[in-house]
């Protein structure tokens, strides 16, 4: 039986870094959410717009869609999702048992640090501030929760430890 991992946080906070490191560890498939955004989206965030909750509707549900075809087939898979919010969270695991969520956590500041420092993202540091206000961050219980100033191998083992 598989196990969908979904990294979660705001911008910057190293989900696709993770999820590709834990993906290639673990020899599952990694899919990048960002990926997933119709191209209405990309535009609004290209423009410094944040998205509303209707936007991140389809983008969710195409998401779970990615989560479910690969559980139905007993395999596991990684995707890296912002999952900001609890009701994104509950539409992304809907109907599924074997995901987990990982928030991956750290200040505005290093995180802002890193976002200034990318390039080639459409996703521009400035909007990482409705990021923080939108975020829901999960209970402990929910998920695992990881500092984002630790190495990202030492992640990678510590959520391959937690199961």
């Amino acid at each position: 039986m598989g196990k969908a991992y979904v990294i979660m946080g705001v911008s910057g906070s190293g989900k696709t870094t993770v999820g590709r490191a834990l993906a290639q560890k673990l020899g599952l498939p990694f899919y990048d959410g960002d990926d997933f955004h119709p191209v209405e989206n990309v535009q609004k965030m290209a423009s410094g717009i944040p998205l509303t909750d209707e936007d991140r509707v389809p983008w969710l549900a195409r998401l779970h869609e990615v989560l479910a075809d690969h559980l139905r087939r007993g395999d596991g898979v990684v995707v890296a999702c912002s999952a900001l919010k609890r009701k994104y969270r509950e539409q992304l695991g809907a109907g599924l048992t074997d995901v987990r969520f990982v928030h991956l956590r750290g200040s505005f500041a290093l995180i802002w640090e890193r976002m200034t420092a990318r390039a080639d993202h459409y996703m521009k540091a400035d909007m990482l501030r409705s990021q923080f206000d939108a975020l829901e961050a999960p209970v402990d219980h929910e998920t695992l929760v990881f500092e984002v100033d630790e190495p990202p191998e030492i992640i990678v083992d510590r959520i391959i430890e937690a199961g």
